[in-house]
């Protein structure tokens, strides 16, 4: 009989899930870290996230004395977030190339390729997202349009302290790098640098058009997900998460025709509360 120690393939399977999850769970936690993003909101099953915005008119407090003072109207409208769609991957390795490369060597090369690839599609839906900003900026050189942005994004946040970022194309940038010293940063498969010409941490993705800018405050931006391993998901399925509950991973083997099968699955999504909080910026005429 074998060593109740001993240990197996399954085990090895677990491991991998395991890795994977904690790998995608941590690059997610440092792109959050570089927007400065402090609202991680987890969307429970069955509930519909809002968030609630005030506004109204404030009346004059020139007020004679013994008059009756005037009431400032004000107002709070629901405005919901947006909706989130559970993605879901699968991937198969077959029986001979596990026979080729070995278990380990065929089915972690696999899903490591998936697991890049499910970050491209995350980062490619926020910048997506980001062309749709409504705030619109121009400048004759690069660093005009930066400062244009900048400026922009003070008169729309003048009554928050606000913390700009930056998305730029890196060819955009290459010229000013070329010539200072800069100290890079990566996030989520994503360069970046803190206080970029003193005007605040910039993202540098080749997803970003070439002579544009996105611009906006760090605290526009939100990130909520679908805990995988919240109350609905996790009561009829089983999967390896990562501690905040973002991306799953479940392994298994498939005798009907002989793989070793991996389904993985994530709800998030970045973007901004305020939409016209995001300044699109051209560089140039």
């Amino acid at each position: 009989m074998a060593d109740k120690n001993l240990i197996t393939k399954t085990d090895v399977a677990k491991a991998r899930e395991i890795e994977f999850a904690e790998t995608f769970g941590a690059a997610v936690g440092k792109l959050t870290e570089a927007l400065g993003v402090c609202r991680r909101v987890a969307k429970p099953a069955g509930t519909v996230l809002k968030t609630y915005r005030a506004s109204g008119t404030l009346e004059s407090g020139d007020v004679a004395e013994g008059e009756t003072i005037p009431l400032s109207k004000y107002k709070t409208e629901a405005v919901p977030y947006k909706e989130i769609a559970l993605k879901k991957w699968r991937l198969a390795t077959s029986a001979e190339a596990i026979i080729d490369h070995g278990y380990d060597g065929a089915c972690e090369a696999t899903t490591d390729a998936l697991l890049r690839d499910v970050q491209k599609s995350v980062r490619a839906d926020f910048f997506t997202f980001l062309a749709t900003g409504t705030g619109t900026a121009s400048g004759a050189t690069f660093q005009a349009a930066a400062a244009q942005a900048w400026g922009k994004l003070g008169t729309l946040f003048e009554d928050d302290e606000i913390d700009a970022v930056f998305f730029m194309n890196p060819l955009d940038v290459a010229d000013y790098l070329a010539a200072a010293p800069v100290t890079l940063q990566t996030a989520f498969g994503m360069s970046y640098i803190e206080n970029f010409l003193g005007l605040g941490t910039v993202i540098m993705s080749s997803l970003v058009p070439k002579g544009t800018i996105y611009a906006t405050a760090k605290n526009n931006i939100v990130f909520v997900y679908i805990p995988v391993d919240g109350d609905g998901i996790s009561d009829a399925f089983t999967f390896t998460t990562d501690p905040t509950g973002v991306v799953g991973i479940h392994e298994e083997a498939d005798y009907t025709n002989m793989t070793a099968s991996d389904t993985v699955v994530c709800g998030c999504e970045l973007f901004a509360e305020r939409p016209d909080g995001i300044i699109v910026a051209t560089i140039g005429e």
